[in-house]
């Protein structure tokens, strides 16, 4: 749900007492289209969508100097210094060779050319690379349960333009042929939160904010997942602190939120009067209304439900990933 570009930002956490000779850490972060990478004497390549900045939000929170490169289209955020870059361009990132940094955090959700020309740079300058990926480079159907080690499509490294599923895992490829285990994949599934600008929460918000009858998609208790784009930023800065390694599936535990929960936190934080009136799945399709698009996140039980909402992410929490309550 990112969008396209080139940026970078470099984020740096200054020590009260370094050892001599040693550098302050640096965090490198590329978002999606935009590449924002992160530093400790953080880089972040054009900042777009709402995962960015959630990160940068997140970065700035803990103590990291934040800079961002851009290509100039946009201010800096807040708090962070600007410098000026483009992925997309013969040497874009020129401005990368200068430098030393522990972790790069990678959104990109374009051509893998462009993360396999980055990590080239960035290899002997950064310790670990992030790559923010996606649970879509599973091949389809997903089952219910599934891991980090299902089957991923086929995809290269070298490829242009292709598809979302391709696109990010070439990414991931590109980030492991260059960094090997130094490398991280932090699977997200539907991303939502403060921001957001895929109209997916907004769109419940706004209708129902409009107050009267709404309908509700059911079951009531059918069990979604997302993550919060905070707490997506927590956990990657988290592990690029303590330097893990390989797949993370991140999106909240199965149990963690239904439908119900969804909808009746949306008519709680608007002070709706709005009434939800729960309709099975079959009336809805059958008037030809589309999950995920006509109602977004709803998604009926069957196969599509079990590949979007039932993913085990037990790794990902038992290494640090923490997710809001809904109400959040």
């Amino acid at each position: 749900g990112l969008r396209r570009g080139a940026d970078a930002v470099s984020c740096q956490r200054h020590r009260a007492r370094q050892r001599v000779g040693h550098q302050p850490r640096r965090f490198a972060l590329f978002e999606s289209g935009y590449c924002l990478p992160l530093f400790r004497g953080r880089l972040t390549l054009e900042v777009a969508g709402f995962a960015g900045p959630a990160v940068i939000d997140a970065a700035l929170a803990g103590g990291w100097a934040v800079a961002v490169l851009n290509r100039g289209t946009q201010p800096a955020p807040a708090g962070v210094t600007s410098l000026t870059g483009d992925r997309t361009s013969p040497g874009g990132l020129a401005v990368l060779h200068d430098g030393i940094w522990d972790v790069v955090v990678d959104t990109w959700a374009s051509a893998p050319s462009a993360v396999r020309d980055a990590a080239a740079v960035l290899v002997d300058r950064v310790d670990r690379y992030v790559y923010v990926s996606s649970r879509s480079v599973y091949r389809w159907p997903m089952p219910a349960g599934g891991a980090e080690d299902l089957p991923t499509c086929d995809a290269s490294p070298d490829d242009g333009d292709v598809d979302y599923q391709r696109a990010k895992r070439g990414g991931e490829l590109a980030a492991l042929a260059a960094f090997g285990d130094r490398a991280l994949f932090a699977r997200a599934g539907l991303i939502l939160g403060p921001r957001e600008d895929i109209v997916r929460l907004p769109w419940w918000l706004h209708r129902i904010a409009r107050g009267g009858p709404v309908l509700a998609p059911g079951p009531a208790d059918n069990g979604v997942q997302f993550i919060d784009a905070r707490d997506l930023a927590a956990f990657v800065l988290d592990a690029a602190e303590h330097g893990f390694g390989g797949p993370y599936d991140v999106v909240s535990p199965v149990g963690h939120a239904s439908m119900r929960d969804v909808l009746e936190a949306c008519v709680a934080v608007t002070d709706s009067d709005a009434e939800l009136r729960w309709t099975p799945p079959e009336p809805i399709l059958a008037a030809d209304a589309q999950p995920w698009t006509d109602l977004p996140i709803w998604l009926p039980p069957g196969e599509d439900h079990d590949a979007m909402h039932g993913a085990d992410v037990s790794k990902a929490v038992s290494d640090g990933l923490h997710c809001r309550p809904v109400y959040e």
